[in-house]
């Protein structure tokens, strides 16, 4: 009986493959990866980001990017409250520049509210590409639109 109960404690591993040299966050360890593509399975609760995923200090160049680190800093350490007194003002800081981007910021606040700080990240993500969308607009750049048509979007 009680290995029934551990295992529906534990719910299905999470398998994970990592590229050579990939470097993963599980809980409060980096991980990386030797010189041969590796898979391996994670079991139990632990917040995880793959290196794709990871921004530091000195990637969170923009706006958006700085939502972004603040969001995976809760997620990573756990810690709510100390990170919303930087986590506001970066957001009311962002909708003062960017109204538009509201919708994002309010998804990305209701995550944080329901817990569920890994989907907050995913919309995050969003946000960082809508605040690109954004500059490449004003300066006049054009982008490629996201299904590959191939057609600039002005």
């Amino acid at each position: 009986c009680s290995a029934d109960i551990q295992e529906l404690e534990i719910g299905m591993p999470l398998k994970v493959e990592l590229k050579p040299n990939e470097r993963i966050i599980v809980g409060n360890a980096v991980i990386r990866n030797g010189d041969v593509r590796t898979r391996f399975f994670i079991e139990g609760e632990a917040p995880i980001l793959r290196e794709k995923d990871i921004l530091t200090a000195e990637t969170a160049t923009s706006p958006a990017r700085k939502i972004y680190l603040a969001v995976q800093l809760m997620y990573l350490q756990g810690d709510l409250s100390n990170h919303h007194k930087i986590y506001f003002p970066l957001v009311q800081d962002f909708l003062a520049a960017a109204p538009s981007a509201l919708p994002f910021d309010a998804e990305v606040n209701n995550c944080i509210l329901s817990g569920d700080l890994y989907k907050a990240l995913k919309v995050a993500k969003k946000l960082i590409a809508y605040e690109e969308e954004l500059i490449a607009n004003a300066t006049g750049g054009e982008r490629i639109r996201e299904g590959g048509s191939g057609h600039p979007v002005p």
